[in-house]
């Protein structure tokens, strides 16, 4: 049974269950969605990744989380608090948070409204200090939420990854301090 670990006015966010991989890959597994995020992926490749979540989840006590949308009980789209775990990163095991979103739901502040109650677990149950976000130059949607949560480009934290096409790199990083945070709220 998924845990609710989040409710805002619109979404509730929950973890993730083994049967989530199938509707995963009907409604968020798509060539628009996961064109800056490495592209389409195999059904294999989006079960593992939940057996990882599921995992650190069970472990850390944080994962990634379905947004699911409360007026049709839909899934939208996920968000959560991960390890920075590229090895080509120079900040490997920092508490990194992400997004995506449907394109049906796209424009319509729910990553912001996933983001800010993804942000206050981070700060308020899970402690970390700090976190990091990642993405690419050409994602201009992404890094221009960032900057709306309050986060500062760290420049000094960029990485090339060859698994990513020339126009996603380099990756990308801002980050928000818990004072930062505070400071937004």
């Amino acid at each position: 049974m998924a845990d609710i670990t989040a409710e805002t006015d619109r979404l509730i966010l929950r973890t993730i269950e083994e049967s989530d991989a199938e509707e995963q890959m009907r409604v968020l597994n798509t060539p628009s969605v996961m064109a800056r995020l490495g592209g389409v992926k195999e059904l294999h490749e989006i079960e593992a990744k939940h057996a990882k979540s599921m995992a650190l989840y069970a472990r850390e006590g944080f994962s990634f989380l379905f947004m699911i949308e409360k007026a049709t009980g839909e899934m939208v789209g996920h968000c959560g608090i991960k390890r920075v775990d590229n090895p080509l990163a120079p900040n490997q095991g920092d508490h990194e948070v992400g997004w995506l979103v449907r394109e049906d739901r796209w424009r319509l502040g729910l990553a912001e409204e996933a983001m800010r109650a993804v942000l206050d677990w981070a700060f308020t149950r899970v402690g970390a200090p700090h976190v990091v976000a990642l993405t690419s130059g050409a994602n201009v949607g992404s890094w221009k939420l960032m900057e709306k949560l309050g986060m500062v480009r760290r420049e000094n934290l960029d990485f090339s990854d060859p698994a990513f096409p020339p126009e996603d790199n380099p990756t990308i990083q801002y980050s928000l301090t818990h004072e930062q945070w505070e400071n937004t709220r």
